[in-house]
């Protein structure tokens, strides 16, 4: 490409990504700014189809003005449009002080991706014996499950609920694929570390349980009872799959 033109096509995307710049010598701005509106309205339909409480819940000037900021000031890694939610998530979170923007934004934002992102996993299931002991077996878990721990009750807020101070506790998520959907279900903290400790660790349902007695200061024998029946609950939702071959 000779340097003239290659110079030329630089210049009208910078204007194009931040009409802040110069516009290109012999071309007016009037012209230059219907390709702007079209890229960047692409780029925000893109961004509220994949973030739509962000979208309904910040003022209409904040959501534009955020939409405007990543596109002219953030460098993204990928060119494809399945991953640019991705993309906004991590620009939210390298830059979380930003002006005038609630400090659960980037929480949020990555909450919302995380659906989208489970739903194009190509995550397979491991190989696993469905019918093996849970409690002496070594315990398999689907690998389209998935757990999130925020310091915002991501699952509350919306245009009618903007917190303004971090509740006490977290919020304790657990999403899984089945059938082709995604869903979301709020965990019990109990729950919540079992499932890391599955998903952590390659142990028997027993030294699971072992070990998440010693955290919570209880014994063995008081945990047991209820620990069964979380895995066996587990179990029947898919959660988890089985044990594997011996």
């Amino acid at each position: 490409m000779p340097d003239q033109l290659l110079e030329q096509l630089n210049c009208m995307a910078s204007y194009v990504r931040n009409p802040h710049q110069p516009p290109q010598p012999g071309l007016e701005a009037r012209r230059l700014a219907i390709y702007r509106q079209l890229f960047i309205g692409s780029i925000e339909s893109l961004l509220a189809a994949s973030f739509p409480v962000i979208q309904q819940t910040l003022p209409p000037a904040d959501w534009r003005w955020l939409v405007h900021d990543f596109y002219a000031n953030y460098r993204c890694q990928t060119p494809l449009f399945t991953k640019l939610a991705g993309e906004f998530v991590t620009y939210l979170e390298q830059h979380t002080d930003l002006d005038n923007l609630p400090p659960w934004l980037p929480e949020l934002a990555q909450h919302e991706w995380s659906e989208s992102a489970l739903l194009l996993s190509d995550a397979v299931e491991p190989s696993h014996n469905p019918f093996g002991d849970l409690i002496e077996g070594e315990l398999v878990v689907s690998g389209l499950v998935q757990t999130h721990a925020y310091e915002w009750p991501v699952c509350d807020i919306g245009p009618d609920y903007q917190p303004g101070e971090k509740p006490s506790a977290p919020t304790l998520v657990l999403l899984q694929r089945r059938a082709g959907q995604v869903t979301f279900s709020r965990l019990a903290p109990m729950a919540y570390a079992l499932l890391e400790s599955l998903m952590e660790h390659r142990r028997s349902g027993r030294e699971h349980l072992v070990a998440l007695a010693e955290m919570a200061g209880v014994t063995v024998r008081e945990l047991m009872p209820m620990g069964i029946a979380a895995l066996e609950g587990f179990k029947a939702q898919g959660i988890v799959l089985g044990v594997r071959w011996g």
